[in-house]
């Protein structure tokens, strides 16, 4: 026989609230769940992300790496 009063109580219509706003409702073993970011104010589900890193990769190896090729090629007469 199971033990009773050993799980915490369900919540089935949990709210997870962003910046005071309700933004869905989950199944928790929490009444309330406060989130700072979720999928509809997070830049990368939104679309508008914006890329911090203004030089690629591809740019950093041809400028590290590209001038060993240009350095061992011969004169030519």
């Amino acid at each position: 026989m199971p033990k009773a009063d050993i799980h915490p109580t369900w919540y089935p219509d949990a709210k997870v609230i962003c910046n005071g706003e309700v933004v869905m409702t989950v199944g928790s073993t929490q009444p309330e769940i406060h989130v700072e970011v979720w999928s509809g104010n997070h830049p990368f589900f939104t679309g508008t992300q914006k890329l911090i890193d203004a030089e690629g990769r591809v740019d950093r190896f041809m400028r590290k790496y590209g001038k060993i090729g240009k350095t061992s090629s011969k004169k030519e007469k």
